[in-house]
């Protein structure tokens, strides 16, 4: 519909069914909310950033932020030469498996009591405005942290200004084909672009002739191309043989250390113990926000080619970091790499079988407990989540809770006031009904 057709929806409403009438009177105001919400914090933060210098003046001394590390963290590392890293950036990209990262580092600070630096108010930082500073949840000039791992878009001299010198960066990729599926469903109702897309199947219309539905300045459009270049800071309507994608792509790898492939999770999380000397406790993990089966559209391999064309450049960078993830395995040991992975599925089996009630993920409505219900798409309940088990043993509670606790509760739990996405979540009620 046109902005004139809403904007007279009013007078339309006798001549639509009354659930239509809703529908688009609804639509007309989530779309006004959230367009007043973004236009109210966005250009705030970007103004008090203006006065602030774009490399830090200080420098943060790692040593002397290292003194918490736990027992069990450190483990058998105290006889070895590495010491644990803490110092970290983690850029969570969209649809990746990222939130079960987010897990593993929230745990992590949390039990070393590390320094985060946590959103204020959601529970990104402002996303999609680049990372500021002033975002940071009592932030104050020269304030120095150990971990940022909230979703936001990359903006590398205001993350460089909170953390050590030689903080750890690194983000994770997904085939660009399931991350389209992905997004395109998750976020279709609050993308105007794809309102007028006419059939059931939307997804397979779009990716047909996706220029008819397209346009880059379109609200919210920049979850339906290249979404993982734009979350790194770059512009997402890039072809794939544009110079600056390739400029991209060798930025990206000078700046982050390592780029995990959410298609070889386990083999990315080996990497990444073994560069930041960590122990394989420390990366214990349940798959979080996970979709039911029947959400999930499956791609035939001619929309799977076409997804991937229409985010060729995303498909590009994919495949240039797949390959350094593979090289980097071999360079680890291909024999030792799966003995490390058995391992690490050896010992998540056991903690399922211990903290998770059944032994696998329910839909929303089968869980038990409310403070453990993921946050949903609007108009949905697709994500899945778990029920802890009644009788777990007090040496394990509390680990089995954290490896559960949605990633909303857990930003509320260590102390982040989540007043926009709690009013978001109002809102979004209302419109499911």
């Amino acid at each position: 519909a046109s902005w004139t057709q809403i904007g007279e929806a009013g007078n339309m409403s006798h001549h639509l069914p009354r659930s239509s009438a809703q529908k688009l009177i609804l639509g007309f105001l989530f779309t006004c909310i959230t367009t007043v919400l973004y236009c109210f914090s966005t250009p705030a933060l970007q103004a008090g950033t203006q006065g602030l210098p774009m490399t830090p003046p200080y420098t943060c001394q790692a040593a002397t932020m290292q003194g918490q590390i736990s027992n069990r963290s450190r483990g058998t590392r105290e006889l070895e030469s590495c010491t644990p890293k803490v110092d970290l950036m983690f850029l969570k990209t969209h649809k990746t498996a990222s939130s079960t990262i987010l897990n593993i580092l929230l745990r992590y600070g949390q039990e070393n009591q590390l320094k985060f630096a946590l959103p204020d108010s959601r529970n990104d930082f402002f996303y999609p405005a680049p990372f500021s500073r002033m975002q940071v949840k009592d932030y104050r000039p020269g304030a120095c942290f150990n971990m940022v791992c909230n979703h936001m878009r990359f903006n590398a001299p205001e993350l460089e200004a909170l953390l050590p010198q030689d903080a750890f960066f690194f983000t994770i990729l997904r085939d660009p084909a399931p991350v389209f599926e992905s997004s395109f469903h998750y976020y279709n109702r609050v993308v105007p672009l794809t309102w007028r897309i006419q059939g059931e199947d939307k997804l397979s219309a779009f990716l047909n002739e996706p220029e008819r539905y397209f346009t880059p300045d379109g609200f919210n459009s920049f979850y339906l191309k290249n979404l993982q270049l734009f979350d790194l800071g770059y512009d997402n309507s890039l072809g794939p043989e544009d110079p600056a994608v390739d400029q991209a792509i060798q930025a990206v790898s000078e700046r982050f250390q390592l780029v995990l492939i959410s298609e070889h999770f386990e083999e990315s999380l080996i990497l990444l113990k073994e560069a930041l000397c960590w122990q394989m406790d420390d990366l214990l993990f349940f798959k979080l926000n996970a979709r039911r089966g029947a959400s999930v559209s499956q791609l035939t391999p001619e929309l799977r080619a076409k997804a991937r064309d229409w985010n060729g450049a995303d498909w590009k960078m994919y495949r240039h970091f797949n390959a350094t993830l593979w090289a980097k395995v071999d360079a680890y040991g291909r024999k030792r790499m799966e003995r490390d992975v058995r391992e690490l599925r050896r010992r998540n089996m056991e903690m399922s079988a211990i903290c998770i009630d059944g032994g696998t993920a329910v839909e929303e409505g089968d869980i038990r407990d409310e403070s453990m219900k993921p946050w949903q798409p609007l108009g949905e309940s697709s994500i899945l989540g778990y029920n802890l088990r009644a009788d777990i043993d007090q040496k394990y509670s509390e680990l089995c809770r954290k490896m559960l606790t949605p990633e909303i509760q857990y930003l509320a739990e260590l102390g982040v006031n989540l007043w926009i996405t709690r009013l978001w979540g109002w809102v979004k009620g209302i419109l499911s009904l």
